[in-house]
């Protein structure tokens, strides 16, 4: 019997297998054993829920962690999770969700409400400094806490009533809560885990390494080394394990899309990260099988830092950002796999859409430009454009790169950093322009729009405005929706005025992965829950 290559996939040429697959790779091994291999993108920046901040680490921490709600794959709806209920007050403010009784953390200790009491006091505490303590603002007194104006936790609207009970108050009526606990800065911790390895607010302790990380999610934590392999494996304790048919899954740091891909064709992975947009040509031609295109709620920008010069001017701002032709980047560059945006919050997400816009404009950019004392680009100083490791964000900052000498006569130097360092850089300011995305944490546009409030802990730009702070604000405040969307439009009107940021493109999920894997929802969060996520094997119906 002669095996036929094709792809990543070898046919036997007989009968007798009826036109079933036999492999003899890592992939193949995998649909047999249950253990699911995927491409990661990058390194982690860390597995510690409240210290990180990118979908990256978002892939992993799911694996192994568990809110109180989930979300329906297709519907984005949320169900019960690590509660086993809740219900809401007549007001939308006060919340009590029930643990479920045989919910149990990794060691086999039962959760409880306190858990996540604690967890929440951990993630708000100043002396963390976690980027995204503000999603938890919305609980009464959790932003004054966090802020260092009250020290005493026991006055934020988080505690447990009893073993099983956790009662939340919130400031304002805030509909999707439920929904917002699958993002990791609501997951809960091990206080006896955390403090076993140091204080409630100490960062990068060892609690996070293989065998040392409790968790109490679907899987555990296994094996870690970094820039080559995690391995998350079953968890016996989860109080769902019945469901979970994986045995283990393997992420790989895999940043170079070529390595990506070769290494899926070679049958070394049955989920890439993303694909080379330059190969979706080929993969239309010759793998639509494999191929994987769905919409994802996310936008794809570069930052300005407004604190430092020639940024501080937001003629200056405005002036690079209308100067990008985002239609040629989209069209040429990246073959269509994605769309133009001229703002920041995707169209239509939860029926907003934004009706502000930086236009690409170069004659107008180049009048502002000289009115802030660079006429044709004289006396602008070089900058530089920071990008992480990635072929596409290097093809795209060069494209932008010409773009601006082109159109702006400015000096750009490119400055390429690995995913960690990038994201130091990002949180120090240490940086002129950076590439950014953001993909909604929750299917709302405050997902979005939250991120450039004062202060914020992923601002990372400088921008403060006081109207803009004061419209969310009042946005969050208000139960009508249409008043509510009113309040949005204008602020992120303010936002595109001031230019901290220009739009480039919106996201498509696009990635190569086997028909074997099942149970794999395609939704505009990109969320995957893990333990429905299962392999067909030849011949199953």
């Amino acid at each position: 019997m002669k095996p036929i290559r094709i792809g990543i996939l070898t046919v036997v040429s007989t009968a007798a297998f009826t036109g079933c697959l036999f492999r003899e790779d890592r992939a193949a091994i995998g649909i047999r054993e249950g253990v699911l291999h995927m491409g990661n993108g990058a390194e982690p920046q860390a597995l510690d829920p409240h210290l990180v901040s990118g979908f990256t680490e978002h892939k992993i921490l799911t694996s192994l962690f568990e809110g109180l709600a989930t979300l329906d794959g297709t519907t984005l709806e949320p169900k019960p999770a690590a509660a086993e209920s809740w219900t809401v007050s007549d007001d939308g403010k006060v919340y009590r969700f029930t643990i479920r009784e045989n919910a149990k953390w990794s060691n086999g200790d039962p959760v409880t409400a306190h858990d996540y009491v604690y967890a929440w006091q951990r993630n708000l505490s100043p002396g963390l400094g976690s980027e995204y303590a503000y999603m938890l603002h919305c609980i009464w007194n959790a932003k004054v806490f966090n802020e260092g104006r009250l020290t005493d936790f026991g006055q934020v609207g988080a505690r447990a009533l009893d073993e099983r009970t956790l009662e939340v108050t919130l400031e304002n009526p805030t509909p999707y809560f439920p929904a917002m606990q699958i993002h990791f800065s609501f997951f809960p911790v091990h206080r006896a885990n955390i403090e076993r390895f140091g204080r409630i607010d100490e960062r990068g302790t060892k609690w996070t390494q293989a065998g040392n990380m409790v968790s109490n999610g679907p899987f555990l934590l296994t094996k870690w080394w970094p820039n080559r392999i995690i391995t998350v494996a079953k968890n016996p304790y989860y109080w769902d394990a019945n469901a979970v048919r994986l045995k283990e899954i393997n992420f790989y740091p895999i940043d170079n899309l070529q390595t990506e891909e070769l290494t899926f064709r070679a049958g070394g992975l049955h989920v890439t990260d993303a694909v080379r947009k330059s190969r979706l040509p080929k993969f239309r031609a010759t793998m639509p099988q494999y191929l994987r295109m769905h919409p994802f709620l996310g936008s794809y920008f570069y930052r300005f830092n407004c604190a430092r010069a020639p940024f501080t001017d937001v003629r200056v701002r405005r002036a690079f950002a209308m100067s990008i032709d985002r239609e040629l980047i989209t069209k040429n560059l990246l073959h269509g796999a994605y769309e133009p945006t001229a703002c920041f919050t995707p169209p239509n997400t939860a029926g907003y859409t934004c009706t502000a816009s930086i236009p690409y404009d170069v004659a107008a950019a180049k009048r502002l430009l000289a009115e802030a004392g660079f006429p044709d680009g004289r006396g602008l100083p070089p900058v530089e454009l920071l990008f992480n490791t990635s072929e596409e964000h290097k093809l795209i900052a060069e494209a932008v790169q010409q773009m601006w000498k082109k159109n702006l006569n400015a000096s750009v130097t490119l400055v390429n950093q690995d995913w960690k360092v990038y994201l130091d850089a990002l949180t120090n300011m240490d940086y002129y322009v950076a590439r950014s995305s953001w993909i909604g944490d929750y299917y709302d546009p405050n997902s979005f729009l939250d991120c450039f409030l004062t202060g914020g802990g992923n601002n990372r730009t400088g921008f403060s405005d006081a109207r803009y702070d004061e419209l969310i604000g009042r946005a969050a405040k208000t139960p009508e929706q249409g008043e509510r969307y009113r309040l949005f439009q204008e602020a992120e009107r303010i936002l595109l005025d001031q230019a901290p940021i220009a739009p480039i493109y919106l996201y498509r999920r696009v990635y190569l992965r086997v028909p074997e894997l099942k149970g794999w929802d395609e939704n505009l969060l990109g969320y995957v829950i893990y333990k429905n996520v299962y392999f067909e094997t030849c011949g199953a119906k």
